[in-house]
């Protein structure tokens, strides 16, 4: 029996799914890049609070897609249904390769923060991280309420995590909050634009909810609300996190710190803080890769419904989970673990390098797609739509297409490399095209 997917979560998961998809590394790691970008505090916390002002008419298009077309695989599915399948199935491949290699990525991250508290030392970073997706493959297995239970579960935890962190940090001694160190450097264009573009990849993962709008209750309503709320909640944090940082560190020691939450939180709580950072660290990051993994799944389950891929891995067990579909992206994950482990993470450094620009190329799809799907069905029911249309959409693509040109004038010889990974997708849509329906 091929199965279906159960309409089984909630509001609560919606939002766990885009906090948990979102909030990772980037907050730990790029507060400094960002204070070198703009070396004044007040400019700092505004820029932080800018992108996500942006992430907000950036996701318009695709929660008026997501309410509008309700269906689980997130972009692919979207796509086929506004431009067409030979699109859909390009976007769909973007997706389900960007969400691989960022899935092994991820989980060999964890392998580290595991080693740094002096655990597992028999094992590489690679075997854990093989572990952390064999472990979320379980979970995953059981059923769709477990999965997403354990994401509801740890994206709860990993908040408050992070706000008794900034806690601590806000109300530190002032004695122990005394710092001294270098000047901040002077502002540069160049700098500037590099700060951006970290608190850009610090807000990817905010689409999270339209993976699953076919099981989540009521999607005309919740997609809108995750997502939406999920962004105002995460700039809050990241807010929150900036200011609690630069209570404690002086803006020129913070433009030098690689781990700025660890190094404040050290000051503040002294060295056996470093556990403490590098645990919420590890939290944050077995939520990120649980998430992956489920998208990851959704993507697959989605394109061979529609014919794209086996029809095999379109089953679905009696608990809700796509467990062919499961195993073909964790088959991906780990083999891409193993063969970055063996050259030693020099796959990764190509991987992440080539996959780059296919989320821009994804969000442009998305906004171009909400704006065609205007014009030919102008019928359809949209239970949100984007305010000041096509403003949203238009904003959306130019600042999705500047980023996207950027990269490939900045890396061409990595922008061609990308551009012939995209284009695979042309064998394998004609190996499939037979079951795809005509665009």
């Amino acid at each position: 029996m091929r199965g279906h997917l159960l309409r089984i979560f909630g509001l609560g998961f919606g939002l766990a799914v885009v906090i948990g998809g979102v909030v990772g590394s980037g907050i730990m790691r790029n507060p400094s890049v960002v204070a070198s970008g703009f070396p004044n505090p007040a400019l700092i916390l505004l820029v932080w609070l800018g992108g996500g002002l942006f992430v907000m008419i950036d996701a318009m298009p695709t929660v008026e897609l997501g309410a509008a077309i309700p269906l689980a695989g997130g972009p692919y599915s979207i796509i086929s249904r506004a431009i067409g399948p030979r699109s859909g199935f390009l976007i769909g491949w973007a997706d389900w390769c960007q969400l691989a290699v960022s899935t092994g990525f991820i989980t060999v991250a964890f392998g580290e923060y595991v080693h740094r508290l002096s655990l597992l030392p028999g094992l590489t970073t690679g075997d854990i991280a093989i572990g952390l997706v064999a472990a979320c493959g379980v979970v995953n297995w059981i059923g769709a309420r477990t999965g997403g239970n354990s994401q509801n579960i740890g994206t709860l935890l990993k908040g408050l995590g992070l706000v008794v962190l900034v806690a601590a940090l806000f109300f530190a001694p002032a004695s122990s909050a005394v710092v001294t160190g270098p000047p901040p450097p002077a502002f540069s264009w160049v700098a500037a634009a590099v700060a951006l573009r970290a608190i850009y990849g610090a807000y990817v993962g905010w689409q999270a909810a339209i993976y699953f709008s076919e099981e989540v209750e009521t999607p005309e309503r919740n997609v809108a609300r995750a997502t939406f709320t999920g962004i105002a909640l995460i700039a809050a944090l990241y807010v929150l996190v900036n200011a609690a940082v630069l209570h404690v560190l002086p803006l020129g020691v913070l433009t030098h710190s690689t781990l700025a939450a660890a190094d404040a939180a050290r000051i503040v709580l002294g060295p056996g803080s470093g556990t403490i950072v590098t645990a919420l660290a590890i939290l944050c990051v077995a939520t990120l890769a649980n998430i992956q993994i489920m998208e990851l799944t959704r993507t697959t389950y989605a394109m061979a419904r529609q014919g794209a891929l086996p029809p095999r891995l379109a089953s679905v067990s009696a608990s809700g989970t796509p467990r062919a579909a499961l195993m073909v992206g964790l088959v991906a994950a780990i083999a891409i673990i193993a063969a970055a482990d063996r050259m030693h993470g020099q796959l990764y450094e190509i991987l992440l390098d080539l996959y780059a620009p296919f989320i821009m190329l994804i969000f442009l799809a998305l906004s171009f797609a909400a704006i065609r799907l205007r014009r030919t069905e102008p019928d359809l029911r949209r239970p949100w739509k984007m305010p000041l249309f096509p403003l949203p959409a238009l904003v959306s693509m130019t600042i999705n297409a500047a980023l996207l040109v950027l990269f490939l004038v900045s890396d061409w010889k990595t922008g061609i490399w990308s551009a012939l990974l995209l284009a695979m997708a042309l064998p394998l849509y004609g190996l499939g095209r037979r079951r795809l329906p005509e665009a």
